[in-house]
């Protein structure tokens, strides 16, 4: 008698939270309309991680293993029908290769989709990504670039002319030093710097705009006198400035 082939299991993500729609508020989409998928784990511990709930087990209970099609059918619970964008968050997406599953499931709904790592593993749905930023860690992280992992990701995403970019948050001339070495190695990709918060217990928003608009103020004047950072964009973190540490915008 012959068995019965058993379907392929399904492949569940780990979940912390999903949020929207809000503005994107980092990288090449700052701005954009969008709804928040983010996932748990991160196989770095940076120094200043404003996420840090998402490695660090304080949020474990939180988790939830989610379908991709359950992760959809929540999404569309929380968005209605106000939203075409989607953005993976973390910790680091990258760890997980049943995103594809993911990834493929919105697009075929014709909603596109934004992911953030730091460059230090690689996946092959980094391709099917409509908006990737790869966004390596400087000094004041304490985390170290494995720069061969990094050129190998790449060299691999511009073989497939993927639409990406390069990001770096930087809190002192340090973290430049370190974000314009890491556009002269990658000249052409399209690079950002970001200013850095470093306020991440306070709560109340009012208090930290001031803050933060003299971090950017910061950030704006080391940039335009570098002639090393010529195509550069100079951003602050957005959401920041509006509502502060508060999670879930």
């Amino acid at each position: 008698m012959q068995a019965n082939q058993s379907s392929k299991p399904i492949k569940r993500i780990p979940v912390l939270e999903m949020f929207g729609p809000t503005v994107q508020g980092e990288g090449m989409v700052i701005g954009r309309k969008t709804m928040f998928v983010r996932t748990a784990g991160c196989d770095y511990s940076c120094s200043w991680c404003d996420s840090a709930f998402t490695w660090d087990g304080s949020a474990k209970s939180d988790i939830r293993m989610l379908s991709a099609d359950e992760i959809i059918e929540q999404l569309n619970e929380i968005g209605g029908n106000a939203f075409d964008h989607v953005t993976i968050s973390g910790g680091n997406p990258a760890l997980l290769p049943g995103l594809s599953f993911l990834i493929d499931e919105l697009h075929k709904l014709n909603i596109s989709v934004a992911l953030e790592t730091q460059g230090s593993r690689w996946q092959d749905w980094f391709w099917s990504i409509d908006d990737l930023t790869l966004s390596p860690k400087p000094p004041s992280s304490g985390m170290k670039t494995d720069w061969s992992v990094l050129d190998d990701i790449v060299s691999k995403l511009n073989n497939r002319a993927t639409s990406f970019c390069l990001k770096t948050v930087v809190f002192d001339d340090e973290d430049l030093k370190y974000a314009t070495s890491v556009h002269l190695r990658y000249p052409n990709v399209p690079f950002y710097v970001q200013a850095g918060n470093g306020q991440l217990q306070e709560t109340e928003p009012q208090r930290m705009l001031p803050y933060l608009v003299e971090r950017y103020e910061w950030l704006i004047d080391r940039v335009m006198p570098n002639p090393e950072l010529k195509r550069v964009h100079v951003l602050p973190q957005l959401h920041t400035w509006v509502w502060g540490n508060k999670k879930g915008v």
